[in-house]
């Protein structure tokens, strides 16, 4: 009930978010459906942004668009931020406050957000940069992107939304930022559906339907024609009560809940309760003979079947609703072990208890109880007083259907298939961290780059005989994030996605790639060297070049229009994640594009070169933070965060539901030692050792279990490999992981039997035929 309360909770939480906007039934967000790539997500929540202003004014249906612009500070507050840039947000156009309904406590709402460089706060951020109650006019500085004068603060806010934000920026600064290259020109382009988000407010009586034929129609005028047609976009309605928790869509917002992760969690508590369902209809038949002459009393003294049914539902709703208010308080102790699952922390969840959680959970409750119920209630109350009251002996419960065995063998059968799960999203994860990437990740420190001058930065490392080599890097490869390109031979080919990282010259001998052609890059601040590229050897079979060393010297078109030559060949390896195959991958020489440097120190000598490091750190940079962490510590990141949290939650649902399981199998072995002690007994005096009466009691058990795991094996095989399936780099489901779960099901079992059965086996005869 604990487990099911907690994701009623959570789900309640998710269902809250934009609910608070009175607008939001005619607000949308507009998505973009990409067909010219095979990736598992083609859907992006990202649009062309010029999109807003051509809808707004060459069609009718759309009272409003807004416009939002990554790249503010940090990209999603307190995830993956630099430790020296205060705050993250967007720059948006100055109708966001009133699409969205955010008011402010200082500062005027309708020009705040009219001059460049202008920047609005929420108030958490403007009470943790400044002291004074109100910072209008007050200065904050956002790294390469300059200083931004502080015009309102926002009203403090309690309400839940998918866009999160610290900071909102006018969006004309952007003007000047994507001419002096801070930030891709991405206002007028129709080509780049990455940079930003479009929303739009429909008329009031608009149809959303005819907004999507207009929709269409802007898709046909704009990417049809010869310089536009390789962009084979598709433009979607979505309405932002739909967002979250909502379907899994490429570079969200924010941090969401997409729907698939909701169903489930819904499903493995379902799952549980319905086994403690099964349990409880289990004990309750077992404890059926005890009361049957209660039972048989009261339909003698009037009692009529609808009274007996009422009592024995009634017992179970009540004993429901104790589960339920006992589960509250054990709330207390999981609502922080809940918070400190990654996936909590990402995305930011919190479990809602408001009133009318609390009585969707009674309403729940009594539901359980009545599902719990319902069996026992008709079974008991459908006894024959004259039966019952003369010989209980003749009535036999599902001596035919064989319900209560059925009942064990799902329970176990749903116990081991949990226990084959966790332990195979274990080893699954294992081997995702510890493989063979391809390229060294031992010995490396990486850091966080900021606006730290990369060439000043990596001469003052150089001074340090503990480090071995530096390089910068844009991003971390195999850690999740991806750049991308599309290039092609000749204009009139078909694209050709492309992934790639900007690199310096040290980034080959820093992983200790292998270059198998060609040559590396050379240290220059030309720009000569950023129409060069190298590439791993799966371009080079892509675009059909030949071997590696007749692939130097050719050239591809990078965008359409940028002529780029290929100097060198790497040989393949896990740029991407391990969950994908290796696909084609361009290093380049993109300086400004620098995020990271990924330091190699010497062996043993980790100590002293993070040492050599902050030195070096303080020296460029005095007065700022080092952000810093072991490169196979952020490698395993993303992994961890995907497949870690799975662990924790199957495993203590298996935990969950093999408890059930045997306090279920508890309770019958119990019963059924209970009605045959006298048999037992008489066993021992005709001369039955306890070692034949352990193995009578336990065959019937015994062979229930062996059902169990003869029907767990294939459906675990077949719903694992769904996922599995999915993953271009995976572990199989060997003998021993099977072996080794199966080993832990009959082990659980035989001690939960093995309880009763030693006990009746070890029972002096004399004790039980003494009245006889």
């Amino acid at each position: 009930m604990s487990v099911c309360i907690v994701i009623i909770m959570l789900v309640a939480d998710q269902l809250n978010y934009d609910r608070h906007n009175t607008k939001r039934e005619s607000i949308y967000r507009i998505n973009t459906e990409r067909n010219d790539t095979n990736d598992l997500v083609n859907v992006f929540a990202t649009s062309p942004l010029p999109l807003a202003e051509k809808i707004t004014q060459e069609y009718s249906g759309v009272k409003n668009a807004t416009r939002i612009h990554r790249g503010f500070g940090n990209a999603w507050v307190n995830i993956d931020n630099d430790v020296n840039i205060p705050v993250g947000g967007f720059f948006v156009d100055h109708n966001f406050m009133d699409m969205f309904e955010y008011e402010l406590e200082h500062g005027n709402a309708a020009t705040a957000l009219n001059a460049p460089n202008s920047v609005v706060l929420t108030k958490k951020a403007a009470e943790k940069l400044f002291d004074i109650e109100n910072p209008v006019g007050e200065i904050i500085k956002m790294g390469e992107q300059g200083e931004y004068k502080v015009t309102g603060v926002l009203k403090d806010f309690s309400t839940k939304s998918h866009i999160k934000f610290e900071a909102l920026a006018s969006i004309s600064t952007l003007k000047t930022l994507q001419a002096d290259s801070t930030l891709t020109p991405a206002m007028d382009s129709w080509r780049n559906s990455t940079a930003g988000w479009v929303y739009i407010e429909l008329t009031e009586g608009a149809n959303p339907e005819q907004v999507k034929k207009n929709l269409a129609q802007i898709n046909q005028e704009i990417y049809s024609g010869t310089d536009m047609e390789d962009r084979n976009y598709r433009f979607h309605l979505q309405n932002i009560s739909d967002i979250t928790p909502g379907p899994l869509l490429g570079n969200p917002i924010g941090p969401g809940l997409p729907n698939i992760f909701i169903y489930f969690l819904v499903g493995l508590a379902l799952i549980i309760m319905l086994s403690a369902c099964f349990n409880y209809t289990n004990l309750t038949i077992a404890r059926s003979l005890t009361r049957a002459k209660e039972i048989g009393i009261r339909k003698v003294s009037g009692a009529n079947k609808y009274q007996i049914f009422s009592q024995f539902i009634s017992e179970a709703v009540i004993i429901s609703l104790l589960a339920l208010v006992l589960s509250l308080i054990l709330l207390v102790v999981l609502k922080p072990a809940f918070h400190q699952l990654n996936f909590a922390t990402l995305l930011q969840w919190d479990l809602n208890t408001s009133p009318l959680v609390y009585v969707v959970c009674v309403v729940f409750s009594i539901f359980v109880g009545l599902i719990a119920g319902i069996f026992p209630a008709l079974l008991l109350s459908s006894f024959e007083p004259i039966k019952v009251l003369t010989s209980l002996s003749g009535i036999k419960l599902f001596s035919k259907i064989g319900m209560r065995k059925a009942l064990l063998v799902i329970q176990f059968t749903m116990s081991l298939i949990f226990i084959i799960s966790t332990s195979l999203v274990y080893k699954q994860l294992n081997y995702m961290v510890n493989a063979n990437y391809g390229f060294n990740k031992d010995n490396m420190i990486n850091v966080q780059l900021g606006e730290t001058n990369h060439e000043t930065f990596k001469a003052e490392l150089s001074k340090y005989t503990t480090i071995e080599n530096t390089a910068m890097v844009s991003h971390i490869p195999a850690a999740g994030t991806t750049y991308g390109e599309s290039i092609k031979v000749n204009p009139q080919d078909e694209e050709l996605s492309l992934s790639y990282f900007a690199v310096d010259e040290g980034y080959i001998d820093n992983l200790q790639l292998n270059l198998i052609a060609g040559r590396n890059f050379i240290a220059s601040s030309t720009d000569e060297q950023k129409h060069h590229v190298i590439v791993n050897n799966k371009t080079v079979e892509k675009l059909e070049f030949g071997s590696p060393q007749e692939a130097i010297g050719k050239v591809f078109l990078l965008n359409d229009s940028i002529q780029t030559e290929i100097i060198g060949v790497v040989a393949d390896y896990n740029h991407q994640t391990m969950m994908q195959q290796i696909g084609p991958m361009a290093l380049r020489y993109l300086p400004e594009e620098y995020n990271h440097v990924q330091v190699r120190y010497g062996e043993g000598k980790r100590e002293a070169a993070l040492a050599d490091i902050k030195s070096s750190w303080e020296k460029v940079n005095p007065g700022k933070k080092i952000d810093h962490r072991n490169f196979d510590e952020a490698l395993s990141e993303f992994y961890d965060l995907i497949f870690g949290d799975l662990v924790s939650i199957v495993g203590m649902f298996s935990f969950i539901a093999i408890m059930v399981a045997c306090m279920g199998l508890l309770g019958i072995a119990t019963f059924t030692t209970e009605t045959r002690l006298k048999e037992v007994s008489i066993r021992k005096v005709l001369g039955a050792t306890e070692k034949n009466i352990i193995l009578l009691l336990s065959r019937s058990f015994m062979v229930l279990l062996a059902v169990a795991i003869v029907i767990a094996l294939p459906v675990s095989y077949f719903l694992n490999s769904l996922w599995l399936d999915a993953i271009a780099y995976r572990i199989d489901m060997s003998f021993s992981t099977i072996a080794l779960s199966t080993l832990i099901i009959l082990v659980l079992g035989a001690l939960t039997i093995g309880s009763q059965t030693m006990k009746a086996a070890t029972l002096n005869p004399a004790e039980t035929l003494k009245m006889e």
